[in-house]
């Protein structure tokens, strides 16, 4: 069995740190950065694309809304004109920077209220998918396992990488629990580490009511910026580890 373990990456901004990038890097398998418009500048973005080059992670563009105060989780309704070219930009400065850093982005991540939009959401999601067309066909969409992006990308001639969350409870549907929610994260190490496991065994998870819903998933994803962030992605590192589960890049050819 194989299985890539993500994060939300370069978030620190000026003198404001966001997460430990160093650490992670060491524990995932795929890094997904930040390319200044929801969080991160300049110069933290190129010292994280340093890092994970340095240690054979693999790089994508974790794209959002301009909302810096909002850090990306706030909803918006940009025209389309708007949104496919705020893709292209970010994407565009992410491989600036990744090209000085001797890697390469390889994939696009939406970030938060962008990312759960595009979920369901045609016009942005094809807003989205036209933006990633138009600055690298050759890109990977990752998107929320068992949502239309997913298939509206695929459509469209991209390949997609479907992804579930360690660190957040599902709905009975398949969706996010909002985060205004009680308990929409999840915080024991140990718990979640062994939710990824019946879901890499299983691909099953349990939503918060206590059901079971089925979830095919090619990539799991720690959140950076959690308290006891790295601690949660080290467990479920080890758990999948132990149950037998290779951890490594979606991207053909890459490992750790």
């Amino acid at each position: 069995m194989d299985m890539d373990l993500n994060s939300d990456l370069g978030e620190s901004f000026g003198a404001w740190r966001m997460g430990d990038d160093a650490t992670m890097l060491e524990v995932v398998t795929s890094a997904n950065v930040a390319c200044g418009f929801h969080a991160g500048d300049p110069t933290g973005i190129l010292n994280t694309l340093r890092a994970a080059a340095s240690r054979g992670v693999v790089v994508g563009a974790h794209v959002g809304y301009p909302d810096l105060v909002g850090f990306g989780r706030r909803n918006m309704d940009p025209s389309s004109a708007e949104l496919v070219a705020d893709v292209v930009y970010q994407i565009g400065a992410l491989q600036g920077l990744a090209t000085a850093a001797g890697t390469q982005v390889r994939y696009v991540k939406p970030h938060g209220a962008l990312y759960n939009t595009i979920a369901y959401d045609k016009r942005q999601a094809s807003d989205v998918i036209e933006g990633i067309l138009a600055i690298d066909p050759s890109l990977v969409l990752m998107g929320l396992a068992g949502t239309p992006v997913l298939q509206w990308a695929q459509e469209r001639g991209l390949a997609t990488v479907a992804e579930a969350f360690a660190d957040r409870a599902y709905t009975p549907e398949g969706s996010l629990v909002s985060r205004r929610e009680k308990a929409a994260v999840l915080h024991d190490p140990e718990i979640v580490g062994q939710r990824m496991v019946r879901l890499v065994e299983t691909g099953k998870i349990q939503a918060i009511d206590g059901s079971l819903i089925a979830l095919q998933a090619d990539s799991i994803c720690v959140h950076g910026d959690s308290p006891g962030a790295v601690a949660m992605a080290q467990q479920v590192r080890q758990q999948l580890e132990a149950a037998g589960v290779s951890l490594k890049s979606f991207v053909a050819g890459s490992s750790l």
